[in-house]
């Protein structure tokens, strides 16, 4: 029947559940949700909550369902689909095992981690975050060389076929984007630079019950809970060969166990395999160089996006990932599955080589992992969890709170200061110091040193001092970057300084102490120093403490009367490849040896050491990207930690310039030629991205920064309105 002047059109919809196609005749000022009305059949008691229309053409979602068709730019040459929102994903965990899970393809990828997070009981979802898988091709080119993604070909019931554009998921040009002026961000609140004024945020504290999850019912085929409120499949798989049980018709390996439970799903994921399939460890990627590390950042979902919208379809492959390396109230009481998981994190992190380490703390590593696995064999007691050496611990609430305002109002309990508030604390001795010159031979020199008030003095002797003569070198330790070299065989315990100068230049500089107790002292003044905090912060003891912890656990001891025998050890499974190859045959030796110091150590006790000793790690927490300054050829690397960025030596890693956040007024980015601005004090900074969309460098930032605000208050809800609009980039 031909309509003329009726203003009508025909309106294709493919309802993807059914695989049927339904034409409909429409105007264009019926809204969305008058569409899904005209499909839904009054008479079919079937739940179309959870459904909702796809434009595949433009890739995007029609969530607004009181927008119009002439609103959203619908013509008669439209196909729809009329598809769930929430799909099933495969999650590799940090673990590397596989789950198959109920996931939201419409809302925001940082939504969707948040929801998933909270039916894994993993706590402070904003730290984690969704990426591509990595393939060897991610490190051998630059994000703008990767061969692009295929076209999928989708077909509809009738046989028709369409193309679907995979998404530019990091891409966004505004109708009117000028020059540096696509988005921004501020740390000013009081200046006037659009609409990422940012205000300290008090941050959630979730509930630290363990979730309560629906059971699944027994004998269900799949093993899958269809609540609307708890979407998480327990379709797990791995890659581990005795799991493997049949192919479904998706082409997938499933592991059906139709008589667990979600929550023992979730109990699962506190404790992982101890040995790996070779075939799982074979997919790895393995970064050679400091360029192939940065380029392993190229995979990072955008987090303003929907999963859908960055060309993820149901049953794809995503990897979670604790993203962001600052790991707020990490709580054994209430956080097994998360400390796992970052366990786990940090052990695959170690033996593929992706942060360097020492060969004693690579034995060291090893022991704690070989202790995490005997451990996980041995019943665990439920209240055995050692807490002393984090912040609150298992203790009350209130108690914890006035242990930490009686440590704020009188200041840490050290000898040199006891009784006197009015005494600043100071730190002297004899240390030797360098400072590398080019064409010089000149080695370590012996000084009077004295800190004080986050500046170090160096006098020709103790007498200097008292003779009040002007000291010969005084250092300002404020933003230093502060990297330790100790070598516990030959008793080496050095301590690099890299001093900002006026023009945001480092200056290098070397402290070498005679002992580990003088070590461990003077880095942790150093470190805290780093971070504008003085020898009086309450900190400063517990700091000295997990210094010397961490070197203890290095040092070899005497085996005792052997229940292990070395012959069973795969030193592949504990050490990485560049060490078990020097090593040899002394390896397993080596580690039972540095395992002799952590054999009493509980499970979760070896796992909050594992964490802790990787957080020491020079290398730790920094992020690298492969990126080119306004006006250079060259190209350059660039660090991106959780207080500052830093332009590193892209063979070598020295740090050459740093820029904290706090002295950051704003950072913009032009999405139309994909660069970069941050605007700091004194200069900005611009350049472009190479080895990963510059909305990855904006998103660390801003992402670093939201959680920089977050509090100790156990009242309040992820505010993920104000983390888009720090990592957004658009309004």
């Amino acid at each position: 029947m031909i309509h003329v002047g009726d203003s009508t059109w025909n309106l294709r919809v493919y309802i993807t559940d059914l695989q049927v196609e339904k034409t409909l005749r429409v105007r264009g000022d019926l809204h969305i949700g008058g569409v899904m009305l005209k499909l839904v059949d009054p008479e079919n008691p079937k739940d179309w909550s959870d459904h909702a229309l796809w434009w595949p053409t433009r890739n995007m979602w029609l969530t607004r369902t009181k927008s119009t068709l002439d609103q959203v730019g619908l013509h008669a040459d439209a196909l729809l689909y009329f598809t769930p929102m929430h799909k099933t994903l495969r999650v590799q965990m940090p673990d590397l095992r596989y789950l198959d899970c109920r996931v939201d393809f419409s809302i925001k990828t940082f939504g969707a981690v948040v929801a998933l997070c909270k039916d894994l009981g993993i706590r402070h979802p904003e730290e984690l975050s969704l990426c591509n898988p990595l393939e060897p091709v991610h490190l051998k080119k630059n994000y703008a060389d990767l061969p692009k993604k295929k076209i999928p070909i989708e077909q509809n019931g009738n046989g028709r076929e369409f193309i679907q554009p995979a998404a530019d998921t990091n891409t966004f040009i505004p109708a009117s984007a000028g020059y540096f002026h696509g988005s921004n961000g501020s740390l000013d609140g009081t200046t006037n630079v659009g609409p990422f004024s940012c205000a300290p945020v008090q941050h959630a504290n979730y509930n630290t019950n363990k979730p309560t999850l629906p059971v699944t019912p027994i004998g269900s085929p799949t093993g899958v809970c269809f609540s609307r409120n708890q979407c998480l499949h327990v379709l797990k798989y791995s890659l581990f060969p005795q799991t493997l049980r049949h192919n479904n018709s998706n082409g997938y390996t499933m592991f059906n166990e139709s008589s667990s439970s979600l929550g023992e799903a979730i109990d699962n994921l506190a404790y992982s395999p101890c040995v790996l399939s070779p075939e799982a460890r074979s997919r790895l990627v393995k970064p050679k160089t400091l360029v192939e590390r940065a380029r392993m950042n190229v995979g990072w979902l955008d987090s303003s996006l929907s999963i859908m919208e960055q060309g993820i379809r149901e049953f794809d492959t995503l990897c979670l990932r604790f993203k962001y390396y600052t790991f707020f109230d990490l709580n054994p009481k209430y956080d097994q599955v998360r400390i796992n998981q970052l366990y786990e994190q940090a052990k695959w992190q170690l033996l593929n080589e992706e942060i360097e380490c020492t060969e004693e703390e690579m034995l060291m590593f090893g022991a704690l992992q070989f202790q995490v696995n005997l451990q996980n064999e041995v019943p665990q007691p439920d209240s055995g969890i050692d807490t002393s050496s984090l912040d609150n611990g298992a203790d009350d609430d209130v108690d914890a709170a006035l242990r930490e305002l009686q440590i704020t109002l009188e200041g840490p309990n050290n000898s040199h200061n006891a009784g006197d508030i009015t005494h600043i604390p100071e730190l002297t001795d004899y240390l030797r110091f360098l400072k590398p010159k080019k064409f010089t031979l000149k080695g370590y020199k012996r000084y009077w040193f004295t800190y004080k008030d986050l500046h170090l003095h160096l006098y020709k002797s103790r007498d200097d001092v008292r003779s009040n003569n002007v000291p010969q070198i005084t250092i300002n330790l404020r933003g230093c970057e502060v990297t330790p070299e100790v070598n516990l065989a030959h008793s080496k315990f050095n301590i690099k300084l890299e001093v900002p100068l006026e023009q945001n230049t480092n200056s290098e500089m070397w402290i070498r102490c005679d002992s580990e107790d003088q070590y461990a002292k003077w880095m942790a003044a150093c470190r805290l120093a780093s971070k504008g905090r003085s020898l009086a912060d309450s900190s400063y003891d517990s700091e000295v403490s997990s210094i010397k912890s961490f070197l203890s656990m290095q040092k070899p001891a005497q085996v005792a009367a052997v229940t292990i025998n070395p012959n069973n050890i795969d030193p592949n499974e504990y050490i990485s490849p560049r060490y078990s190859k020097k090593l040899k045959n002394k390896a397993v030796t080596r580690m039972l040896e540095a395992h002799a110091n952590v054999k009493d150590l509980s499970l979760i006790d070896a796992k909050l050491n594992f964490i802790r000793a990787w957080q020491s790690l020079p290398e730790f927490g920094v992020t690298l990207f492969v990126i080119k300054f306004d006006g250079h050829k060259k190209e350059e690397l660039l660090g991106v930690a959780s207080n500052r960025i830093m332009k590193m030596d892209i063979n070598t890693g020295d740090h050459l310039k740093t820029w904290r956040y706090n002295t950051m007024k704003a950072w913009n980015v032009n999405w139309e030629i994909k660069c970069m601005m941050i605007q700091l004090q004194g200069e900005s900074v611009i350049f472009s991205s190479l080895s990963a969309d510059c909305k990855v460098i904006h998103e660390f930032i801003g992402g670093y920064i939201f959680m920089s605000m977050r509090s100790k208050e156990t009242n309040q809800t992820l505010n993920e309105e104000l983390f888009h609009k720090l990592t957004g980039g658009w309004n």
